[in-house]
């Protein structure tokens, strides 16, 4: 995907700066920041691509965390699952942004779904080992008492062992948006868009302005974000809440 061909216009000699609506003189001297063409841009340049950015991220955590959730149970209940499941996560988080996506360009093109994958590549290992370190911290007492209870082992996993484990989910849940957020900006290098998209033509024009705007919002974003998980994390775990404050 690439932005609208724009006039442009050369600042003495300098960077090639677009001139978008007419250039003022913090745009021709390619100040550090030009709010105005910022605010004027906003809509045009920025917005769509930060909701590409939203989006970006929430199918990569979304899908990473049902797939990283799944193995978790499996290897919560059969031990031996973890090793080769942990190993092929460990392998692809350690691959570079910029590598895997080079070589999955080459499997399934220059398109969204090939950026998905990568992305759901980095989330695999820290949603698993997030989400079983907060299973297996549920302590034996606990699980005692709800198999003296009467219920099942299905049940004690769906209403005992999976809500105490809800914050360490929660943790890797919020690592794991926070660096999708930041490797989405990699992902434009394949046509993924996001907020990526005007770094990379900033990084090509020298225009100082749309490379600072793109980069805050990205830095913005994760910050907006992972307070919003905390919040999340609060409303669904309120018995927690209520033991800190005891405490």
């Amino acid at each position: 995907m690439s932005l609208p061909v724009h006039p442009i216009l050369a600042a003495g000699g300098g960077p090639v700066i677009p001139n978008f609506g007419g250039a003022s003189k913090c745009v021709v001297e390619n100040h550090q920041f030009c709010m105005s063409w910022f605010l004027h841009n906003f809509n045009t340049v920025f917005g769509p691509r930060l909701v590409q950015h939203i989006v970006l991220t929430a199918i990569a955590v979304g899908v990473g965390m049902v797939i990283a959730f799944t193995a978790a149970i499996i290897a919560y209940k059969e031990n031996w699952f973890e090793t080769p499941f942990s190993l092929l996560a460990a392998f692809l988080y350690g691959i570079p942004a910029i590598a895997l996506f080079e070589l999955l360009v080459q499997l399934t093109g220059i398109n969204v779904f090939t950026a998905e994958i990568g992305l759901v590549s980095y989330t695999l290992l820290i949603l698993f080992r997030n989400t079983l370190t907060g299973l297996r911290g549920v302590s034996d007492a606990t699980i005692e008492a709800a198999r003296a209870m009467g219920l099942s082992s299905r049940q004690r996993l769906i209403r005992v062992e999976i809500p105490i484990a809800v914050p360490a989910i929660m943790a890797g849940i919020r690592i794991a948006a926070v660096t999708t957020i930041s490797l989405a900006t990699v992902a434009a290098y394949i046509g993924a868009g996001g907020l990526g998209e005007p770094i990379f033509e900033a990084i090509q024009t020298g225009f100082k302005t749309e490379f600072i705007a793109a980069g805050a919002l990205a830095i913005a974003l994760a910050i907006v974000v992972d307070g919003l998980l905390v919040l999340l994390e609060r409303l669904v775990t309120p018995w927690r809440r209520r033991t800190l404050q005891g405490a």
